[in-house]
This record gives C-alpha cells, sequence and structure tokens, in this order.
C-alpha cells in the first residue's frame, strides 16, 4: 500500500468521529520504483494532507520530508523526496489503526483490509 493510497482511507466505524488519518503499524516496508513525474506531484501537492503523509512516511521508516511542504513546487530535490515517499515506499505487512477506536485494520500482501465487522456498521 503507498502512501498515496494512506491518505485517502478513513476508518468507516459506526460513532468514530476522527476518522483520519489511520496509524500505520509497519511490519514489512518494500520500495518500489516509479517514474518521476513533477507535473503530477506539483497536481498532487494540494490535494494531500501533508502532516498525515509526513507522519505515514515516518512511521514506515523514512524522515526526509520536511515538517511543512515547501511554497516551492519547482524545488526538484524536495520533489524527489515527495515523490519516493508518496509514490516509491510500499507498506507491504503492518495495520492501518484508527487512532480514536484502536481497531486496526491488517495490510497483508500490500493490501489494506478495511472490512468492518457486524457490529461496526
Amino acid at each position: 500500500m503507498r502512501l498515496i493510497v494512506h491518505n485517502m482511507l478513513t476508518c468507516n466505524i459506526k460513532g468514530v468521529i476522527n476518522k483520519f488519518p489511520l496509524r500505520i503499524e509497519a511490519e514489512k516496508v518494500i520500495k518500489k520504483e516509479v517514474d518521476f513525474n513533477p507535473d503530477f506531484l506539483r497536481h498532487m501537492l494540494a490535494k494531500i494532507e501533508w502532516k498525515a503523509l509526513v507522519d505515514g512516511a515516518r512511521s514506515m521508516g523514512y524522515t526526509e520530508l520536511p515538517v511543512h511542504a515547501p511554497a516551492l513546487e519547482s524545488d526538484e530535490p524536495f520533489l524527489r523526496k515527495f515523490h519516493h515517499a508518496l509514490l516509491e515506499l510500499n507498506l507491504e505487512e503492518g495495520s492501518l489503526v484508527c487512532q480514536e477506536s484502536g481497531r486496526k485494520f491488517p495490510v497483508e500482501k500490500g493490501v489494506p483490509n478495511m472490512l468492518l465487522h457486524e457490529d461496526e456498521v
């Protein structure tokens, strides 16, 4: 699971108010190379919840992102770090944890299982 996906997932358990972001508990992280596309990254920068991305990247062992996204979207070194975190880091095994309920959603073979139990719907 890439961090671009993590940035869109929420906890949909009935009664949960703070649905986003889910905390990552990483057991296995792999890196998969993806072609660098600065135009795509500039477009995505406005759509990404930055703090969730930074926290997710750090929980996966990547600490190169600044705490705040720079205003200069043309800064190629920044865009390359953003690219690596957003698209090349993959959570292969681990869990996504709802910070309010503590419910763990397993991630196996890179696929998060977000299915709810009957009593959570």
